[in-house]
């Protein structure tokens, strides 16, 4: 059994989405072959070199779940994409690209965090073509820790300026790009968060049968894609 979960959005301000996330480590997570988490795992991250208590204590979580048997998979979103190898080695974790192609239900499976298919957002798509740089990369991680913590409180606060003013075609994904990197991977299955619509959706790409499946977000619930013999079921769950 593989389990999948996205935009968790972590933080100390909200300890029942928390709460939930160790619960899934010590319960279903530890019966999984994997565990795969595909961006936006935390609210915000400026650093490796700039964890807090809290963020450590995740850590610590994953590596306890690591060490029990279960792999640990990590993808960047838009929250956290300078979350690096040094939070990975400790977490026991691998970080992987966006997009990666992963072997599930018997089945290549495209697995991506999803803000790269929202096309229509320009200035989103541009700032995100800046930030990913890795010239851009560097420079901010090399910024003093002050300066960083400021950076995210502004970047936050105006995407949600932003999004809230958006229409709702802009801030969810491109309907034509969706087969287009499908289609460029060779996979009738895509699985990715970030646009906190949880859904199953069936497409035909090349003349074939296919799915898009988008994971909830952990906000008043929780949500888990998960893959076994049974096929892929995408499930809600309350929190403790």
């Amino acid at each position: 059994m593989i389990l999948l979960i996205s935009d968790l959005h972590l933080q100390e301000e909200r300890p029942d989405i928390t709460r939930a996330f160790v619960d899934l480590l010590d319960g279903r997570a530890r019966h999984a072959e994997a565990l795969y988490i595909l961006g936006d795992f935390f609210e915000a991250w400026i650093g490796d070199d700039a964890m807090t208590p809290f963020q450590t204590s995740i850590c610590q979580a994953l590596r306890a779940l690591s060490d029990s048997g279960t792999q640990v998979f990590l993808m960047h979103g838009n929250r956290d994409f300078l979350l690096g190898q040094a939070f990975c080695k400790a977490a026991g974790a691998t970080l992987l690209a966006d997009p990666s192609v992963v072997e599930m239900g018997g089945e290549p499976v495209l697995l991506m965090h999803g803000d790269s298919l929202c096309t229509r957002d320009l200035a989103y798509m541009k700032m995100r073509r800046y930030l990913r740089n890795p010239l851009s990369l560097w420079i901010l991680r090399h910024l003093p820790l002050s300066t960083r913590q400021k950076l995210a409180r502004k970047l936050r606060s105006e995407s949600r300026a932003q999004t809230r003013m958006k229409a709702n075609d802009i801030v969810d994904v491109t309907a034509e790009e969706v087969p287009r990197i499908m289609q460029q991977f060779g996979v009738r299955t895509l699985v990715h968060g970030h646009t906190h619509r949880p859904a199953i959706h069936k497409l035909v790409v090349g003349d074939q049968p296919a799915r898009r499946i988008v994971l909830g977000d952990w906000d008043r619930q929780g949500w888990a894609l998960e893959v076994d013999e049974h096929g892929f079921q995408l499930q809600p769950f309350a929190f403790p």
